[in-house]
Parts: structure tokens; sequence; C-alpha cells
């Protein structure tokens, strides 16, 4: 079983540096749900790519992006108050163990 300590060592890593980017460097801070769309499905090909060519060092890195986008996504989301990295997990358990109810 994964060390659940040392994973939210580095998902707690990985939204501050997200916080950072967003407070400090102008390409970040500029940046929109809308702006960063193509770039997600971009990142979205490139992990699939990735599957079928088997190259699992290149899986963990477009793993990285993708959940880079979805972390963007929610720190854009909490500046309005509309949801966070929180609410997004939460929601994705809920769907989860209302699809099994033979495990919950």
């Amino acid at each position: 079983m994964p060390d659940k300590s040392s994973q939210l060592k580095a998902f707690e890593r990985l939204l501050i540096v997200m916080d950072e980017l967003r407070e400090q460097c102008p390409w970040d801070k500029k940046q929109t749900m809308e702006s960063l769309r193509h770039l997600t499905i971009e990142e979205v090909y490139e992990l699939g790519d990735a599957i079928l060519d088997k190259d699992l060092d290149e899986v963990k890195k477009e793993l990285g992006d993708v959940l880079l986008h979805i972390v963007f996504y929610s720190r854009i989301a909490s500046e309005t108050n509309d949801f966070d990295i929180a609410d997004v997990c939460h929601s994705i358990c809920d769907k989860l163990i209302e699809r099994h109810p033979h495990i919950y």
C-alpha cells in the first residue's frame, strides 16, 4: 500500500506551487478556463499517445500535466468562490461511492 503521508505532501506541494505561480507569474495570472481549454485537450491526447506507446515514464509526465490542469482550473474557480480542489475531490468520491453500492 502506498504511503498516504508522502502522497499528501506531494499533492500539497503541487497546490503551493500552483498558488505561487497564480500569484507571481504573469502568464499564469492571466489564464482563464477558456484559455487553458485547448492546452488541456492537447495534454490528454499526449497522455493517450504515451499509453499507446506503453511508455510509462512519459505516462507519468503526462499524468502530471493533466493533474496540473485540474489543479489550475480548481484554483481559478476558487478565486470566484465557485469551487476548489477539495470540492472536486469530494465530487468524484461521491460519484464513485454512488456507483459502487456493492462496496459502500
